[in-house]
């Protein structure tokens, strides 16, 4: 056995067999099968493309480890060691050393992109790092190659956080400099480089985190705002800036009370250290006053020590056009789908008006008997409009009590009154801000709660109670009404200033027996909506129509619908006919209330004149749209004004009830 005593070990070596590492001990038997120990192994060195591929890939290692080596150099230098750095197959990835240790070594194969695991190199330090998982020494003789005889090398393996050998690091040298404590500088290099490995990790991973969290907090819809225990704001995202009109960058780190008002609501929080949920404040900011819906939370560390608040907000028109959304708050009826097939000359003219008073912005007030349609025409008049888009919040005068009243239309604040809800409630004309706010019967309104419209409509303000801070609103008007409202003003029940608000647009329904020719139509309509909702179709006679239009109807519209829906999904009618209607029906066996008077009985000049004057503000003076308002010629309506004496200059300039 070349170069192998008798017992199995190198001949050189100055050591008994039995005080050998067994670790050494079984590199050797692995080798003696391989190699002569005599004979100096060949160096297998990376090829330059090879090399450059291993450095890229290792580069986070080389990164991490090459400032340790440098302190470890700078402590060794002078005594001809040389630092080392390998793969995790052994390959030499850099080393760092002074010259003459390095062209010592480097005679040995310590090289750059050389192999130094066991199955190139035999039994060595580096080759069983890599082997045993742990950190070793090879002095002189212990190495299985004579040539390795001078050399003395301490290795310790590199981990990476997931505790998996990446590399080796190591110290060579002359085997007369041999010394314990270089293992111990290596096993400790290496541990610090695994702690970096491990460092790295946690901060990639916190940066993976703030990155998702940052993108949760710029997908959501709300803004995010938080602070310190100092007041110090340390997260705003772009919501919260858009809706403060603050930039972000220039307000992270700066006190929270120096670049805004702290609500009240919120100095409870941090004084109260409990969660705050979907509750009104006001910020203000650089002089602008933000209202908003908020939530806040307190963020510990542990069970009680506070380090810090999370608030969300979210403006409160966004929450109260999502509120609408969800529950209906919008108008269905559009003018064509309610009065596009009616042909009557009447509807005709009220499809006039209500076109001119949906561009418009002064109130507009809808009279007509019971039943007429005037809910739907004001949907369709708010669908025409600007604000289609807007909210449509619509409030039965009559329908609330008298003492409830003033709450449900003027809104309150927390704790404004016994049994008020502690987070308050907001006004009609808050809930209706860019909409429409549609007052059924008005005339039931109280001398009181008519003062605070007309105060509402002149400031466009409101005021809550137990408020104190006017809240800016922007609502369109429309009311109705089946009284007779100049008897109401003359006899002191209606204000005559509120009355005169509505002068702008005022729009008359016709009672249906006046329309006779829109009946059969309306029947069409109502029957195939039942058809879609029964999903049954049902004809009616020419018989049973003849009936249905003689019949007065002094319930209108909703009276006739009634009454086909009667026929339809109570008696269960696929044909309905003359002898299935109710006999007071088909005999006009029924009383009919005179139709609501609207003043005093004019002469008809008279009327003609008040026509064209309310023709002339509403389209200030634009001749030909009144002509089209009215019904009339554009050449006859030049005569009338000619003969009234009426000039189209006179409506240029508003009058005081102009909105």
């Amino acid at each position: 056995m070349n170069g192998w005593g008798g017992s199995g070990i190198p001949s050189q070596t100055f050591v008994s067999w039995q005080a050998v590492d067994p670790v050494v001990r079984r590199s050797w038997h692995r080798c003696q099968l391989r190699f002569d120990s005599s004979t100096p192994p060949p160096i297998v060195r990376a090829s330059p493309s090879t090399f450059h591929h291993l450095r890229v890939a290792h580069f986070d290692l080389i990164a991490i480890a090459r400032p340790f080596m440098e302190d470890i150099h700078q402590f060794v230098e002078g005594t001809d060691y040389v630092v080392l750095l390998t793969d995790n197959t052994g390959c030499i990835l850099d080393l760092l050393g002074d010259k003459p240790a390095v062209q010592m070594l480097g005679r040995l194969g310590l090289e750059l992109g050389v192999y130094w695991n066991e199955g190139q190199m035999g039994t060595n330090a580096i080759g069983l790092a890599l082997l045993e998982a742990m950190p070793i020494q090879i002095t002189g003789p212990q190495h299985f190659f004579e040539v390795h005889h001078t050399l003395t090398c301490s290795a310790a393996p590199v981990h990476d956080a997931r505790g998996r050998i990446v590399g080796v690091l190591a110290m060579a040298g002359r085997a007369e400099t041999a010394h314990p404590h270089t293992l111990a500088v290596v096993m400790a290099a290496a541990r610090a480089i695994a702690n970096q490995f491990q460092t790295d990790m946690y901060v990639r991973e916190a940066n993976r985190r703030l990155a998702e969290l940052n993108s949760v907090f710029g997908a959501i819809s709300e803004g995010v705002l938080s602070w310190n225990t100092e007041l110090i704001i340390t997260h705003i995202n772009q919501q919260a800036g858009h809706i403060l009109g603050l930039q972000p960058h220039t307000v992270l780190g700066r006190r929270l009370d120096e670049v805004m008002e702290v609500p009240k609501r919120l100095l409870t929080v941090i004084e109260s250290k409990k969660a705050l949920r979907d509750v009104e404040a006001t910020f203000k900011v650089n002089e602008t006053r933000v209202d908003c819906l908020v939530s806040a939370q307190p963020i510990f560390e542990g069970q009680e020590h506070v380090i810090g608040y999370i608030v969300t907000i979210r403006p409160i028109e966004r929450v109260r056009r999502l509120v609408h959304r969800l529950v209906g708050a919008q108008a269905s009826f559009t003018l064509e789908s309610l009065l596009g097939h009616l042909n009557s000359p009447a509807i005709q003219h009220v499809r006039r008006q209500a076109r001119v008073a949906a561009k418009g912005r002064a109130p507009v007030l809808l009279r007509g008997e019971p039943g007429v349609g005037k809910n739907p025409l004001a949907q369709a008049i708010h669908n025409e409009s600007p604000r289609a888009d807007g909210p449509f919040i619509a409030l039965n005068c009559r329908a609330i009590p008298h003492e409830l009243m003033i709450s449900e239309f003027l809104g309150y604040e927390g704790g404004a009154f016994s049994g008020a809800l502690a987070e308050g409630r907001p006004s009609k004309f808050e809930l209706a801000n860019g909409g429409t706010l549609y007052l059924e019967d008005i005339d039931g309104l109280s001398l009181e709660m008519q003062a605070a419209l007309l105060q509402t409509i002149d400031t466009e303000h409101v005021l809550r109670l137990g408020g104190t801070r006017p809240i800016p609103v922007d609502v369109r008007i429309i009311a109705s009404t089946s009284a007779n409202l100049e008897q109401l003003v003359q006899e002191g029940h209606f204000r005559a200033d509120l009355y005169y608000r509505f002068g702008v647009f005022v729009i008359d329904l016709p009672p249906l027996r006046e329309r006779p020719e829109d009946i059969p139509v309306l029947i069409k309509r109502f029957l195939t909506r039942m058809a879609r909702q029964t999903g049954r179709e049902v004809h009616v006679t020419p018989e049973a129509i003849e009936v249905l239009s003689q019949y007065p109807w002094p319930g209108n519209i909703r009276e006739l619908e009634n009454l086909l829906e009667r026929l339809v999904t109570v008696d269960g009618k696929r044909t309905i006919e003359a002898g299935d209607i109710p006999p007071s029906m088909r005999y006009s066996n029924v009383s009919v209330a005179s139709a609501p008077i609207s003043g005093p009985v004019l002469p008809l000049a008279e009327l003609e004149r008040k026509a064209i004057m309310q023709a002339g503000w509403a389209c200030q003076g634009q001749v030909t749209r009144m002509a089209e308002l009215l019904g009339i010629s554009r050449t006859t309506l030049w005569r009338k004004m000619k003969e009234m004496g009426i000039s189209p200059h006179t409506f240029k300039v508003p009058p005081s009830i102009r909105a």
